[in-house]
């Protein structure tokens, strides 16, 4: 997301539940048993998904999917009171035909961090994200996994430049993170250390697991310093791009943009949220060949705190559209949608408000796959299992609580399986 999530309440939470995962038993809401019964078996077995030109193939079929994002899968997995709320979601998820997760394989510095110092791994952290991936295969859930945040949430750019900084490189911002050769080369490091890691549970190198969907770059990348900042950044691109490539060549690779124009189509700059440049380009970035697809997110009532609900309005039809013929005609690639949602705590909001922005987005992605275009398909955010109270952001769904939202889910999940 666009902003900082902010971890706070989440230690507090995570010692709750180690205390009640021992006594609690969870019981089974209205309707739990009809989910269960009413499966929606929508994954094909086996193989790599791979790109044909804008369309995802998988065993020679289009894949189009419906998935959602969950970034705190290894977290919770990396200690084995918290593990089970891992399975959990997985199972749920699968049975209502999400087939595609995203989430976070970085974790920099920090309370229960992957990488304690450059190169230097906690193995427990490690072996819960082993678990993801076991458990997603078990569950038929494919996974895309991002390599480092823009944000300083788990650590993100900020960390590497402070370990850069503690070795004596002058460095003199966050955004030196894509130009300094110290801090390209301790995110190289971590790129192969996870792409060459070992499961210890399946025995599989991540590189040669098709359980994994596809590598993100970086989760939202920005880079707001200076005038040369879209040049700085293309070059990160490229250069990381062509890095992880040499490491994977089966994997799809994205980079995790948002979906901001740059220079390269300055008559499209009006198109993003309060016209404002972030330092990268859907274009320029998206067109370099080791990148397989476009990704784009979408949080209007955050991008456009003070516009009206009807200039809001106006603003999720045009990104959507733009972003969508974009892919086709000028890309020639797939598109994603990468993060969307609606926030509960925005003043008025109603949970039919949220239902409806939903349909109504997954209508887009839907009628567009459907007439042949790039998009295919959507990650919701975020979704969270019972019990993950600190985790909660506005933007949480939690089946058990929210059944009109569920079904919507569900048709999504069964209309987009259908175009396979």
């Amino acid at each position: 997301m666009g902003w900082n999530r902010c971890l706070k309440n989440v230690v507090m939470t995570v010692v709750v539940m180690v205390a009640l995962v021992v006594v609690q038993h969870v019981k089974c809401e209205e309707g739990d048993n009809i989910h269960d019964s009413s499966r929606i078996s929508v994954v094909q077995p086996g193989g790599f998904v791979q790109r044909k030109g804008t369309n995802f193939i998988l065993n020679n079929k289009h894949f189009y999917f419906n998935g959602f994002n969950a970034y705190w899968l290894m977290y919770m997995a990396s200690d084995p009171s918290t593990r089970p709320k891992v399975t959990e979601i997985l199972q749920q998820a699968s049975n209502h035909g999400l087939n595609v997760a995203r989430t976070w394989a970085f974790g920099d510095g920090g309370y229960r961090a992957l990488q304690l110092s450059p190169g230097s791994y906690d193995e427990n952290v490690f072996r819960g994200l082993d678990f993801v991936i076991s458990e997603a295969r078990k569950y038929r859930v494919r996974l895309i996994l991002s390599f480092v945040n823009n944000w300083k949430d788990f650590g993100g750019k900020n960390q590497y430049v402070q370990w850069a900084k503690q070795r004596g490189q002058k460095v003199n911002s966050e955004d030196d993170f894509y130009s300094n050769p110290l801090v390209k080369q301790y995110y190289k490091n971590h790129v192969k250390a996870v792409m060459t890691r070992k499961n210890t549970i399946t025995g599989v190198v991540y590189k040669d697991d098709p359980t994994i969907f596809a590598w993100e770059l970086m989760n939202e990348p920005r880079s707001i310093e200076n005038n040369n900042a879209q040049k700085i950044f293309q070059s990160w691109v490229t250069e990381m791009a062509a890095y992880a490539k040499s490491i994977d060549s089966i994997h799809m690779l994205e980079i995790g943009l948002e979906g901001f124009y740059g220079e390269t189509t300055p008559e499209k700059k009006h198109f993003n949220p309060g016209s404002l440049f972030f330092g990268t380009d859907f274009i320029s970035n998206n067109r370099l060949p080791q990148i397989d697809y476009a990704t784009m997110n979408l949080y209007a009532d955050r991008w456009l705190p003070n516009s009206t609900q009807t200039g809001q309005a106006l603003f999720v039809a045009e990104w959507v559209k733009t972003h969508f013929e974009d892919a086709k005609n000028v890309l020639g690639k797939p598109i994603v949608f990468n993060e969307f949602g609606l926030n509960s705590r925005h003043p008025g909001y109603r949970v039919q408000e949220r239902d409806r922005y939903i349909t109504k987005l997954y209508n887009a992605i839907y009628n567009t796959s459907r007439s042949g275009g790039a998009a295919a398909g959507g990650l919701i955010w975020q979704l969270l299992a019972q019990g993950m109270d600190g985790f909660r952001d506005g933007y949480e769904i939690i089946f058990q609580e929210s059944p009109s939202t569920t079904k919507i889910m569900d048709r999504q999940s069964r209309i987009m399986s259908s175009l396979s």
